[in-house]
């Protein structure tokens, strides 16, 4: 019989954290308006692991509303490949949460020598805040949509700033409450897919970062399990074919544009694999948050919900989320 961990509240910070990001905006706007008075021609959002998946809402958000180019790199990626767009009138925004990650702080020098503006959320006084032209503290994944924001906002994006300030007010507190709600789904997952021998784990558009990120993030790295992640609409090229009756598969459906992928894949699954669990932002309340922006903020409570469901398997599986084979203990 598997032994159990005691499972842990529900983050008392989820709220802290979300509300210390967005009081970072006063200081996060000038920032956003210098670089584009000075000529902004593009931005990169950069990152490894955590970081990089951070970064999808932002990403999807640029990409639909954007008068101007957005991209996301790996970091590593950035140091052995720069792009030939990155230079001055780039502006790099990256993040690690310790400031230690090596790659992403070594990336910061290198969007810095050509010329780009790089901007991190990272611990005060860190190796990566060092690096940066201009470090905040960004303690949590919703840093890089707030900047999001403010780029929109700098470039005359149409944008409802009302309807945005009104969401990020009450976002800390709608994530909660999100969590709250989605609990006993969040169990029951848990509970069913414990001993499964690989999870798929779908998503699409900013949802499917946490599809990522649960995959290997929470699974892989905390969990020791096999999972492996898929875009919703990439999951009919091939991986469907691995699917049936006994098959554990999670999906995200989210809230914004990309639905209609994330139904697809439902209605796939509902006919082809008995086991599949779906979570659907749609059927969570999130009190205060505009209708014409829960797309947009959204897939920060997918993050939210990946996070404590990640809890879960660690309490009905007995495995410590903190415990690594090699992470932090070996060279790499």
């Amino acid at each position: 019989m598997t032994e159990t961990l005691p499972l842990k509240p529900i983050d008392a910070d989820i709220v802290d954290k979300l509300a210390a990001t967005i009081a970072e905006r006063s200081a996060i706007a000038p920032v956003v308006r210098d670089v584009v008075e000075r000529g902004l021609r593009n931005v990169y959002f950069v990152g490894a692991g955590g970081s990089i998946i951070c970064s999808y809402p932002a990403h999807y958000l640029l990409q639909r509303k954007a008068s101007f180019p957005a991209f996301q790199l790996q970091s590593d990626e950035l140091n052995t490949a720069v792009p030939a767009l990155m230079g001055p009138g780039s502006l790099v925004v990256l993040a690690s949460y310790t400031g230690t990650t090596k790659e992403t702080v070594a990336a910061a020098k290198t969007a810095k020598g050509t010329g780009a503006t790089v901007i991190a959320a990272a611990k005060e006084g860190s190796p990566l805040a060092q690096a940066a032209d201009v470090a905040f503290t960004g303690k949590s994944d919703l840093f890089e949509l707030v900047v999001a924001y403010e780029l929109l906002a700098a470039t005359g994006a149409e944008l409802d700033t009302a309807a945005v300030d009104e969401a990020l007010s009450a976002l800390p507190l709608a994530v909660r409450h999100a969590v709250e709600q989605a609990e006993p789904q969040l169990a029951d997952i848990a509970e069913a897919f414990k001993d499964e021998p690989i999870t798929y784990v779908l998503g699409s558009g900013p949802s499917y970062g946490w599809a990522y990120g649960l995959a290997m993030c929470f699974l892989q790295e905390m969990q020791w399990k096999h999972a492996a992640a898929f875009n919703s609409g990439e999951f009919f090229q091939g991986a469907f074919e691995m699917v049936d009756d006994d098959t554990a598969v999670l999906l995200w459906v989210g809230d914004d544009a990309s639905r209609p992928m994330g139904e697809r894949a439902r209605s796939f699954l509902d006919q082809y694999c008995k086991k599949a669990q779906y979570v659907d932002v749609r059927d969570l309340e999130l009190p205060g948050i505009p209708e014409s922006v829960r797309g947009d903020v959204s897939p920060i409570v997918v993050g939210a919900l990946a996070n404590r469901l990640a809890q879960h398997y660690e309490s009905v599986r007995g495995h410590d989320l903190e415990t690594r084979r090699y992470m932090f203990k070996v060279e790499y």
